[in-house]
């Protein structure tokens, strides 16, 4: 592939069907060759997801004002107004709701799953301005979303205080809209509380962690806003087998390391 490239000349206007073939193709809105491309091929079936990362504010462009594209929230309007009202799922008789953002949901849902007295689980977005978004809509920045892992729990066998530490132990809280090479707002740290024992409970716990860390946690503490559930290729991607095909063991109490991307 190398000689491929070094064989074309800058000067010439002409390229041959063969180098053409085997030379990566370059995109206007993305001049970088992308490392994607130099991937081996995952060995599953499963739905691909790459993310990536964006160190730029995205700009409205001629796509989006025809209707293409990611959309843009607006905080004024009628879909913000669902966006930001409280989440009004009920959880199961006797089990108890919490959301959770630390970075990249596919990892942290796994590191969930795993908790005894976790019942279900469940990623999606919450906390942004547009209602119904989807994981495009997300990743623009535009509509200010968090992925977040929705917890399903039984407080007599897992209680709050459990969760959090296991929270914290999953992410660097100390990044403003980031976790190690994923950057954006979707990935900040944050607790969104369902009742104000929740609430209480999540305070007190960032005061002791504070008290462990050497830089300024900026995790944000809010009410949980209503819940959207991210495409079903999302939902449980670790344990399904990730990017390449390998599945992670989602059961009670495994302490596998769980690599976050597959």
């Amino acid at each position: 592939m190398l000689k491929s490239l070094a064989a074309i000349s800058t000067t010439s206007p002409l390229i041959s069907t063969a180098t053409t073939a085997t030379a990566p193709k370059f995109s206007l809105c993305n001049p970088f060759l992308s490392l994607s491309k130099l991937r081996p091929k995952p060995a599953s079936n499963f739905p691909q997801t790459h993310r990536t990362i964006s160190f730029r504010t995205p700009q409205m462009n001629i796509l989006n004002k025809l209707g293409f594209g990611p959309k843009t929230a607006d905080p004024n309007s009628e879909s913000s107004a669902i966006a930001q009202g409280p989440d009004d799922d009920v959880p199961a008789p006797g089990q108890q709701f919490a959301q959770f953002g630390a970075g990249c949901f596919w990892g942290v849902e796994l590191a969930f799953q795993r908790v005894p007295g976790v019942t279900k689980t469940e990623v999606g977005y919450s906390q942004g301005f547009l209602h119904n978004p989807s994981y495009e809509d997300v990743c623009s920045g535009t509509t200010q979303h968090s992925e977040v892992v929705r917890v399903q729990y039984d407080p007599k066998e897992c209680n709050f205080e459990s969760l959090l530490d296991l929270f914290w132990s999953r992410h660097d809280p100390t990044t403003l809209n980031r976790q190690g090479g994923d950057v954006g707002t979707q990935y900040r740290s944050g607790i969104y509380f369902y009742t104000p024992e929740q609430e209480k409970a999540a305070r007190e716990s960032l005061e002791q962690h504070q008290k462990k860390v050497n830089r300024k946690i900026v995790t944000e503490i809010l009410p949980a806003k209503k819940f959207y559930r991210a495409e079903e290729y999302h939902q449980q991607y670790l344990a399904k087998g990730g990017r390449f095909g390998f599945s992670q063991s989602a059961e009670k109490g495994c302490n596998d390391p769980i690599r976050c991307y597959g």
